[in-house]
């Protein structure tokens, strides 16, 4: 998939030995392992809801990466989570659209937590991907002292078909990422061309014609 290998390019040229990262939305563990080799010293946290998928981290990672299962949100709290069975990567906390012409659902219970509550506010956060199908504004909520406060590189996605399904607005992210937590967004292939940021007309205009759900965002 394009995204991922442009993502694992990113993750290859701003990552250090030495970078702390947070996979949100681990689902196997492809950009954690990349997390891992390309920051062998770093601490890193992984977040995976679903048990099958969580089980599989678990016997794939030791114990010097933090495994957490729970979903990121903006509440701590138990809510029920949708886990697409014939294609998992679509799972979150509401039904969004699928690629899939039958989408077999099934309904878990999950905890919720924010991620300003497990963070400690001395721990430096250098890189966060967030892959939760919609969800990535109430995530952000959830972590905004952190993010402020470490204003690491993010990549994240938003567009119609899943972000919509929770009611965000392209002017709520961008403002919250550009104007509260002080990164600048990119497409993936503008910020590796060294490109400038896109402004707010330029973000609506992408995910109004869906022509762009994957970004990029770093400190301004």
């Amino acid at each position: 998939m394009q995204y991922d290998r442009l993502t694992k390019i990113i993750m290859k040229n701003e990552l250090g030995s030495h970078s702390n990262c947070l996979d949100i939305g681990c689902h196997e563990g492809e950009m954690l392992d990349k997390m891992i080799e390309f920051s062998p010293f770093g601490k890193h946290i992984a977040f995976e809801p679903i048990p099958y998928l969580f089980e599989k981290l678990q016997k794939k990672y030791n114990s010097d990466t933090s495994l957490h299962q729970i979903a990121l949100s903006n509440k701590t709290g138990e809510v029920t989570f949708n886990v697409v069975k014939n294609a998992p990567a679509y799972s979150g906390l509401k039904q969004r659209s699928y690629d899939v012409a039958k989408p077999e659902i099934e309904k878990i219970n999950i905890e919720t937590k924010r991620l300003d509550d497990l963070i400690p506010s001395d721990k430096q956060v250098d890189f966060v991907k967030i892959d939760v199908e919609g969800g990535e504004y109430d995530v952000l909520l959830g972590g905004l002292e952190t993010f402020k406060r470490c204003q690491p590189i993010l990549i994240f996605e938003f567009g119609l078909g899943a972000s919509d399904y929770y009611g965000t607005t392209p002017d709520q992210l961008f403002d919250l990422i550009v104007n509260q937590i002080g990164l600048n967004i990119y497409t993936l292939e503008n910020f590796l061309a060294k490109n400038s940021p896109i402004n707010i007309d330029t973000f609506k205009k992408m995910y109004a014609e869906n022509s762009e759900y994957y970004f990029v965002a770093k400190k301004a």
